[in-house]
Order: C-alpha cells, then structure tokens, then sequence
C-alpha cells in the first residue's frame, strides 16, 4: 500500500523511513521539502540520495485533494472546495489581513453537532477526515497562494490557522492532533502556538486532552448565556452544559499558549442578542472566573435555517454592554459573502446526505417577542 506522506508529522515520517531502513535526519529533510517547499515529487527532493528517491516513488507518494471548485471574493477572500470522495466535499478559506493570512481549515466532512445556525449541520455527518487530508487543505492553499502572489522562496503566506471549518474538531481526535503538530513543527510550517486555533462546540473531556497533547489557542462556540437556550442551539450543551464546559475552558488556560479562552457567539436576530442576555452572559462568565474575550459574529443566513441576522445595530449595543463590563469583545468583520464563505454553504449545495437539513426547517426555536429585542 503507498503512503501518503501528508499523512505523517515529524514522528510519523521518522518511523516511516525507519521501515524503510533510513535514519532519522531523512525525515525531517522530506518534512521540508514537502510542507516548507511544497514538493510533490520526490525526483525535486534534490538533497536525498537517488536510491532513496527511488525508493520512495515506489511506496509513497504526496497526495493532494482534488479541487472542485476555487472562488475569489472581492475583498480576497479565497474559498476553495475539494473533493473527498463518495460525493462528499468540504471548504477552505483564506482570509488576508493587513498584518496576517488567516486559513480556515475543515476536519470532517459534514458535522454530527447539528448546531442550528450553522449550515454545514443540514448535511449531517459523512467521515472523519485523515490527517493528510486536514494537512493538504493548507498545503495547497499556501503553495499555491505563495505562486499567485509571487512571494520569495520561505515567505509564508498563510500565517494564522483556525480549525473552524466543516466538522467537530475535537471529534476528530485521533488525525487532529498530528495535523496540528506538522503545523507548528519548525521543519513544517512553523506556525506559533499562539497562531493556530482549535475551535469546538464544548466537548470537554477532549479540551482536557488537548491541553496535554497540544495546546494550542482554544476557542468554545458559546452563543447563549443560558442553559436553555444553548441546549436548542447547540444540541451539545445537554451533554456538557455550560458550568462543565467553562469548568474545562477554566483548566485549560493552565496550559494554553493565550491567556484567555476565545468565546464565539453568533448573533441571531430576537433570539440571542437582547440586552437582558448580554447582561447574562457578563454574569455567567465572571461566575466561572474565565479570562475570556468574545467575538460576535454576524450570522450568515441559509435558507434551512429560519433564523437571520442581528441588525447592526443590536449587535454594537450588545458588544457595548460586554466592553462595559471589562469583557475585550470584537465583532467580526463579514467576509466573503458574495462567494458565500460561511463554512457549508458551498459544500451544502454537493449533497445533503441524511436530510439534517429537512429535519432542520420543522425545529421550532424560541425567539424573543419584539418587545424583549430592544
């Protein structure tokens, strides 16, 4: 069987070529050829004897996803669509800043969470990812970035990785962790701790993990400062209600290279955003002593949904309340809507495999009277 190298961080690849009968040193030079240099063709690894190139190419190769479609926003926003087999596709997307190149990368293909507002949860859960397959998304995206926008051989594009796409991050354990280590290895990407962001819906016994395999930057998809209302939200929560989740969100900072967990709160007209709540949301997180920020995110509609957008306004008073109390809040700037970059809108339209989406449109959902919006 021929292994796919991307498969592989710096311990994989060392076991690897030591099947082969090579040592160690090897490993790390294919490690840099592969994600520092972008090669995917051994006959270019010009520092590895012939023998050892030949001997590759027959049992191992560098396999890339296959693109299925590439969109370009007018704000430069990218968002790719890859091809993953048996009709399933997922999403990455880069989003360049001033001072950084953010990369959103996808660990499943659909998601079992089933959060209400997102898209990719109308299409059910598909597979897992493999490691090489959650690596070659930020393969590809920087090497072929790096070649569009002629950079020096080096200068990196991609400086900021966020696991915030398609999937539970955290449910994916098992292939997170090794992606994770080629990200930050000096010989790989060399990312900091601090650059790479693990998202997740609140499964705590795998934050806990984490903060021993990997910590990296932590952010917790929050959106209700109340049991009640995350439980329709976020089907998670009645599994790992809320004083759970900021319990491990609390031991986690013991280890984290950030001072601070990231709470992600999507901004739902008349259901999440009243001043009433923003208020309870200020109360709940002093309670659990969380060193904390919050970044409000602008809700991108999809017709299954049946929720919309806080006005702009709402979402500023809200964000005022937080900053009030001390609490660093930001609102994230949309970007990419008319490519649709939300994660899952573009995959949604390839299939939605177990009709999520259908059962999606007949949940009912509490929403504020308009009296309790103002």
């Amino acid at each position: 069987m021929v292994a796919n190298l991307l498969d592989f961080d710096l311990e994989g690849l060392a076991a690897f070529c030591d099947s082969l009968g090579e040592k160690r040193f090897r490993a790390t030079q294919l490690l840099r050829w592969i994600h520092q240099k972008g090669a995917a063709d051994f006959a270019q690894m010009s520092d590895l004897a012939k023998s050892l190139r030949d001997k590759l190419a027959g049992v191992a190769e560098i396999r890339p996803l296959s693109v299925l479609s590439e969109h370009s926003s007018a704000d430069g926003t990218v968002k790719w669509l890859f091809d993953v087999g048996n009709g399933n596709a997922i999403e990455t997307v880069f989003i360049p800043q001033d001072d950084r190149g953010t990369l959103c990368l996808s660990s499943q293909a659909g998601c079992a969470i089933g959060c209400r507002f997102c898209s990719t949860g109308q299409q059910g859960f598909s597979r897992n990812l493999g490691s090489g397959e959650i690596v070659a998304q930020l393969w590809h995206a920087e090497h072929q970035l790096r070649r569009r926008l002629n950079r020096a051989p080096g200068e990196r594009v991609v400086t900021n990785v966020v696991m915030m796409g398609m999937g539970e991050p955290l449910q994916n354990y098992a292939a997170l962790v090794p992606a994770l280590r080629v990200m930050l290895d000096d010989h790989g990407y060399g990312l900091s701790r601090r650059r790479v962001t693990v998202s997740t819906s609140g499964m705590v016994k795998m934050i806990d993990r984490l903060s021993v395999d990997c910590p990296v930057a932590l952010a917790v998809s929050l959106h209700a400062p109340d049991d009640a209302l995350r439980d329709q939200l976020v089907p998670l929560n009645r599994k790992h209600p809320l004083e759970e989740l900021l319990a491990a969100c609390k031991r986690y900072l013991d280890s984290a290279p950030r001072d601070f967990i990231t709470f992600e709160y999507c901004m739902l007209d008349g259901v999440n955003d009243s001043p009433a709540q923003a208020e309870a949301l200020v109360q709940l997180v002093r309670r659990a002593g969380v060193a904390c920020k919050f970044n409000l995110i602008p809700f991108n509609p999809f017709p299954a949904s049946g929720l919309a957008r806080s006005p702009r306004e709402r979402v500023l008073a809200f964000a005022q309340r937080l900053q009030d109390a001390g609490l660093v809040t930001t609102v994230r700037k949309t970007r990419g809507d008319d490519i649709d970059a939300a994660c899952g809108q573009l995959a949604g339209e390839v299939q939605d495999r177990t009709r999520a989406g259908e059962r999606l449109r007949r949940m009912p959902i509490a929403v504020l009277e308009p009296a309790q919006r103002v």
